[in-house]
């Protein structure tokens, strides 16, 4: 076998090494996904940290070729003809131990498939803090319903995590057309976010049936004319701040490291500050001890909703920040909640790591009075929600102007609330 001089050093395998490098694959058309080699570097070392293999390689598309305008993305064939051509390319990327005794090494061939119909690019950005991004609206199965129209946010440092989604609304212009095709190739001025109804990612439903622990409070405050204040601290597209601002009548203070993802959001996801919905930029965990130091009278929250994933591809996916874990910043949320507050987190255990998850958890613990616990249910996400002061109400009690609109966004994710 010959192998040539730059790829020498994949003949043995190193521990913890890193090697990137790029190579045309002829089976693909058009780069059907602006991401889907993994993001450059940090990507790719993201995917190699989330699967325990002890040698991934990455075939995607050359993103200098030409691509259409909206890409396809339907499923590949099982087998798919592709796997048998590319078959002796990956043998020879193996490392000469795989051949020990003569024998030719099984390559297993993975595949990514989501629930993408069509996928037409937007907008590319890119931001001081969170570097590059894309701006796509897609066509998703729904089957056996029809196809749902989304719009997403993704980072480049972690292409497998969309950030936002939101749902679009076609105009009555887009309407009259019978193609998704047709109406994405419009989708600058056809398509507008929905801002009401429930939350497109399901995770971003649990965080708000979060609230559910504290509905009478709740209730109480917004009976008496007053609104309940939220802190977002992380807003990307700003669905979250905006379906609590405008289905449930808070007051909301969101908090974003980056601006240039604030102006995404005003632009491309329907975010709209008024009188009761502020954005911020800034260190949303830096914001909340200032906060905690000044302890002004009348500035407290009724609930703080952290939705911050970690910034080092080291890691993974995984959420919040490390630092988040630190009992001084959790001390610091609690100081600025009232009696009856909440902090509100959505976690992403490091995948390489479980012991994190149960660590925040004892730290929680020790700082809140009660922890309760919604598994989101794919695999990755679970909502934490700690209470300032005891519950004394159960969670059944369905009446209540406040638990009815709270469903319309959480759906059902209030039955799975449970106390741990």
């Amino acid at each position: 076998m010959v192998v040539s001089p730059e790829l020498e050093g994949l003949r043995r395998i190193a521990p913890s090494r890193f090697v990137s490098f790029s190579f045309p694959n002829p089976f693909l058309g058009h780069a059907s996904d602006p991401y889907a080699d993994g993001g450059g570097g940090a990507g790719h070392l993201h995917l190699l940290l989330s699967i325990q293999f002890s040698r991934l390689i990455l075939v995607g598309p050359e993103l200098s070729a030409p691509s259409p305008r909206v890409v396809p993305c339907a499923a590949r064939p099982d087998p798919d003809p592709a796997h048998a051509r590319l078959r002796p390319l990956l043998l020879a990327l193996c490392p000469v131990a795989a051949f020990r005794d003569n024998a030719v090494p099984d390559v297993p061939l993975l595949t990514f498939q989501d629930d993408l119909l069509l996928l037409a690019p937007v907008k590319f950005v890119t931001g001081p803090v969170v570097g590059e991004m894309v701006v796509e609206d897609v066509a998703i199965d729904n089957a056996p319903g029809p196809a749902e129209l989304h719009r997403r946010l993704r980072f480049k440092r972690m292409p497998c995590l969309v950030q936002t989604q939101v749902r679009l609304c076609r105009s009555s212009a887009a309407a009259a057309s019978s193609s998704l095709v047709e109406t994405l190739e419009g989708s600058g001025g056809f398509l507008q976010p929905e801002v009401r109804g429930s939350l497109a990612q399901p995770y971003l439903q649990a965080m708000v049936a979060g609230l559910a622990v504290i509905a009478p409070y709740i209730e109480e405050s917004i009976q008496s004319g007053v609104r309940p204040r939220c802190l977002c601290a992380g807003v990307g597209g700003g669905s979250l701040p905006m379906s609590i601002r405008v289905g449930l009548q808070f007051n909301v203070l969101g908090v974003e490291a980056d601006g240039v993802v604030l102006d995404v959001a005003r632009n491309h996801f329907g975010l709209v500050e008024d009188e009761f919905l502020h954005v911020h930029v800034g260190d949303a965990i830096q914001m909340i001890e200032n906060f905690s130091r000044q302890q002004e009278p009348g500035m407290k929250f009724s609930a703080v909703m952290m939705d911050l994933d970690s910034s080092d591809a080291m890691c993974g996916v995984s959420a919040p920040p490390l630092e988040v874990i630190h009992g001084s910043v959790l001390h610091a949320a609690r100081t600025i909640l009232d009696q009856h507050g909440v902090l509100i987190l959505n976690v992403i255990p490091p995948p390489a790591d479980g012991s994190v998850y149960k660590g925040l958890i004892d730290v929680l613990r020790q700082v809140f009075s009660e922890l309760y616990e919604i598994d989101v249910g794919n695999g990755e996400n679970f909502v934490l929600t700690a209470t300032v002061s005891p519950i004394d109400t159960a969670l059944t009690d369905n009446s209540g102007h406040f638990l009815t609109e709270l469903r319309k966004l959480a759906v059902d994710f209030l039955e799975h609330i449970r106390k741990i």
